[in-house]
């Protein structure tokens, strides 16, 4: 399909744009996407692309034989902190669990063990390329990306990255070698994101796993409606440097 084309110095037009989530905002407006959700291709992975990006409520997903792709979908998938369903079973097994969380610890495993869980499913064209790799480096090098690891003992058996503006994590992929491990990432995440006051996790796009714990959808208006007044707030930036290695449930 044709998609409109993100901002280069060598063209002599620019794309129309309309959203007001940014002063030098290079992308047309997210509300232009196509029923898929694809809104554009080209542009870079640098740091500041890949930050006015999700401040406009779009991210990158391609393959690694396909130029960068754009998307904005609708609806949207969050979770809010709050809403974190914990089943019984769940409770049980994070009151005995041995497993330790802990925050950006180990950024690259966690990026490489996600890269690799990608492509045991999707197989080698998976969208965590080496390009993706190193832009998301950056943006840790620079703490605006963050990581999540699940531990059994010295081993990573777990593990989540994304990026946080404002008072919204954008969570960009997980991935997980043992049981529950996944569901240990997203208990904790919930209980410390909600102390620190972030008002909600980008998901992205649904999936069985993360409506049983709790995410919901919105449409694409109703998400830019909150990125919008989230990203204008802040947080205390310590709770990255806080991050409790034994994971306490909420209430």
């Amino acid at each position: 399909m044709q998609c409109p084309k993100l901002y280069d110095a060598s063209l002599s037009k620019t794309v129309p744009v309309k959203a007001k989530l940014s002063k030098h905002l290079r992308f047309p407006d997210p509300r232009l996407a196509g029923a898929d959700g694809l809104l554009a291709a080209g542009g870079n992975l640098e740091s500041n692309t890949l930050l006015e990006a999700y401040q406009s409520g779009i991210f990158p997903w391609f393959n690694k034989d396909q130029p960068i792709l754009w998307w904005s979908p609708d609806p949207r998938t969050v979770l809010y902190p709050k809403e974190i369903h914990i089943s019984r079973s769940l409770r049980r097994f994070v009151r005995t669990t041995e497993l330790t969380v802990s925050c950006d610890r180990n950024f690259e495993g966690v990026i490489d063990g996600c890269a690799q869980r990608r492509v045991q499913q999707d197989g080698p064209g998976t969208w965590i390329t080496e390009g993706m790799k190193s832009a998301y480096k950056r943006l840790f090098e620079d703490r605006h990306a963050h990581s999540f690891e699940v531990w059994r003992q010295d081993q990573l058996v777990g593990g989540l990255y994304g990026v946080s503006i404002g008072r919204i994590f954008f969570g960009e992929s997980m991935f997980s070698t043992v049981s529950n491990a996944s569901k240990l990432i997203l208990v904790s995440i919930c209980k410390e994101l909600d102390r620190a006051g972030f008002k909600l996790i980008d998901c992205q796009v649904s999936s069985p796993h993360l409506l049983s714990m709790g995410a919901s959808e919105l449409s694409r208006n109703e998400y830019l409606r909150e990125l919008e007044e989230a990203i204008e707030q802040t947080i205390d930036e310590t709770v990255w440097a806080t991050w409790p290695e034994q994971v306490e449930l909420p209430v």
